[in-house]
Formats: structure tokens, C-alpha cells, sequence
């Protein structure tokens, strides 16, 4: 059964279907002179879940400089989530140089302007114009697209573009194949939707309500809902199986005189946690990859972790602390 402590992965999961509104030439202005800067220092705790025990930062870049593949799982709306993640792209480029950066924030048709945005070919604002950005975009992901290009770095666009999913959501999986030959390249050649552990933990989060009283009407309603919560699921595994089929393809051979990559993936936690999700489908197509899975959990007291709370969420459990809520007077 799933905590009431998870509930913040709800947001990941109805945020598949919300309109995002693109940003205005104003707000792209005012993020002209950069992502404005956080604390130096931000505070969070490591915990190493194989070991059991807590570690350090630094430590655990060492290890994920070694994987193949590393999930960042993050909750959408915490700053100091964000700034965590561009300080593990930051530690990661100090022990390789060859890193591609994927993200579920971008989906796949925008790969196109995203590339030249990375080449110098379009101003920040002719890219943004372009390619749909999450509303916190120059908050929350501008630092990672900003970082990889001073890198050099490849960013993938790794997500399905949002209008299939909805339409899968509405229409079940037949939607996918009703779609044009090269609409189709937008979504995974590969789509499997079990109905596992993943699809309880989705059921469970989509179904918070009280039970019915099994009378006649309550099971037609149940009936209804179940069908409702199976398309939903439908339209998730289509976004799982586009981002692992994304993350998969950074990994093919590219010649004997090129090293495979570390690709590093950022997505909604609940897109990785307990290694399901875009975790799983990219294990099912590379199962002889090292993947390595941390998520990140913002907390009121890093002083009082109840670790057995989390542990099986993923490799490494990121720890930051919650922004303090002013009262006002």
C-alpha cells in the first residue's frame, strides 16, 4: 500500500495531461541574465540504500560516473530539488567528459529545435518559442539545458509529445497505431502496459477516494472508473516506454572509436522510483546496463530521516530540506 507520504507523486502523474502554458517573451527576457542564484551551500543528506547507511555527495558521483545510465527523480516543484540536480551534472562533468543529459521536460518533436538552440543556431528565444518548455522552465531547467551546452553536451528530448498521450488516455492504446508513419517515430516502436506492480501503484494514486457499498450503481461507477484508470495507465506506459526508448538509443553503438555515454535522465520521480516505470522499460532493452536510480525527497527535518520509508525507492535517496513557509504577521 502506498504512504500518504507519496502523495506528492500524484503531481507526476497529472501533469501528463495539463496544458503547459508557454512562456512569454517577457519572462524569457528576464531570464536573460541567467538562473537566479541559490544558496551556496544546500542542504541535503545521502543515503546509500544497498548499504544501508548514509554516505556523502561525493561519493555517490563516483558511483553514478560509473553507471550507464543514471534516473534523477525529482518532485517538480522544490527549488532546492533543482539546484541539487545541475550540482550532480556539475559533479558528474569533473570525472566524465563524455555525458548526454536527457529530460523528460522536452518531448521528441521538439528535438529539432532543441539541437540547434545547442549549436548556436537560434537565440534562447526563438528556441523557447519553439519548443513547449514546462512553465518553471527558467527556474527549474534552464540551468541543465544552460550547463550542457557550455559542456558541449548532447540533451535528448526524451518524452512523447503530449498530444498522443492524451489522445491514448481518451482512446486506448489503438490510438498509437491510428496515427500517420511518421507521427509514429514520435512514439516507442516498443510499447508493453502490464498490469504489475507499477500499474497498483499507479491504480492506487489515481483511486484515492472512498470505497463504493457494492450495491448495482457503485459497481457500474467502480466498472467505469477502472476503465478510466487503465487508459490513464496506457497513456503513462506510452511516456515510459518513448523515454526509455530514448534514453536506449543514446546507448547504441556508435563506431569503435567512440566511448558509450552516461546518459543522465531526469523525470518525475514516480517515473523511476523502486526502479519501475521508464527505469524498468530501459532495463527491459538494455538488461546488461549498469542503471543506477536516485531519487530526491525534499524533507522538514533532514535531523529525523525515517529511512525504511524510502530506501526501496531507489539506489541513492536524496534528502534536501523543504523551503520554510514564512507566516505572515
Amino acid at each position: 500500500m502506498i504512504l500518504r507520504k507519496d502523495r506528492e507523486l500524484s503531481l507526476n502523474l497529472f501533469i501528463m495531461l495539463m496544458i503547459l502554458v508557454p512562456l512569454s517573451l517577457t519572462q524569457i527576457a528576464v531570464a536573460q541574465s541567467g538562473h537566479q542564484a541559490g544558496p551556496v551551500y544546500i542542504p541535503q543528506r545521502v543515503y546509500n540504500s544497498q548499504e544501508k547507511r548514509f554516505t556523502d555527495f561525493e561519493s555517490m558521483l563516483v558511483e553514478l560516473s560509473q553507471a550507464d545510465v543514471a534516473f534523477v527523480g525529482e518532485q517538480h516543484n522544490d527549488p532546492a530539488t533543482h539546484r541539487l540536480e545541475r550540482a550532480i551534472l556539475e559533479g558528474l562533468a569533473r570525472r566524465r567528459s563524455n555525458i548526454v543529459v536527457a529530460m523528460e521536460m522536452f518531448e521528441r518533436d521538439v528535438q529539432k529545435s532543441l539541437d540547434e538552440y545547442l549549436a548556436g543556431r537560434l537565440s534562447e528565444e526563438e528556441f523557447l518559442s519553439k519548443s513547449r518548455p514546462w512553465p518553471d522552465y527558467l527556474t527549474d531547467y534552464r540551468p541543465l539545458v544552460e550547463f550542457s551546452r557550455f559542456r558541449g553536451w548532447r540533451v535528448v528530448a526524451s518524452n512523447v509529445p503530449r498530444p498522443y498521450a492524451s489522445q491514448v488516455s481518451r482512446q486506448g492504446l489503438g490510438a498509437v497505431e491510428a496515427v500517420s508513419a511518421d507521427e509514429r517515430k514520435l512514439i516507442a516502436a516498443q510499447i508493453q502496459c502490464p498490469f504489475d506492480e507499477y500499474f497498483n501503484r499507479f491504480s492506487e494514486i489515481m483511486n484515492r477516494h472512498p470505497g463504493a457499498d457494492g450495491g448495482q450503481a457503485d459497481q457500474r461507477q467502480n466498472d467505469e472508473q477502472r476503465a478510466m484508470t487503465e487508459r490513464f495507465y496506457y497513456a503513462q506506459c506510452i511516456k515510459d516506454e518513448t523515454m526509455a526508448e530514448s534514453v536506449t538509443n543514446q546507448l547504441q553503438p556508435q563506431g569503435a572509436s567512440q566511448q558509450q555515454p552516461l546518459v543522465v535522465h531526469f523525470n518525475g520521480a514516480f517515473h523511476s522510483d523502486y526502479r519501475l516505470g521508464t527505469a524498468a522499460r530501459t532495463s527491459r532493452r538494455l538488461p546488461k546496463s549498469k542503471i543506477k536510480v536516485v531519487t530526491i525527497i525534499p524533507v522538514d527535518d533532514l535531523d529525523a530521516l525515517s529511512t525504511d520509508e524510502y530506501r526501496t525507492r531507489g539506489d541513492y535517496v536524496l534528502f534536501t530540506l523543504r523551503p520554510t513557509k514564512i507566516a505572515n504577521n
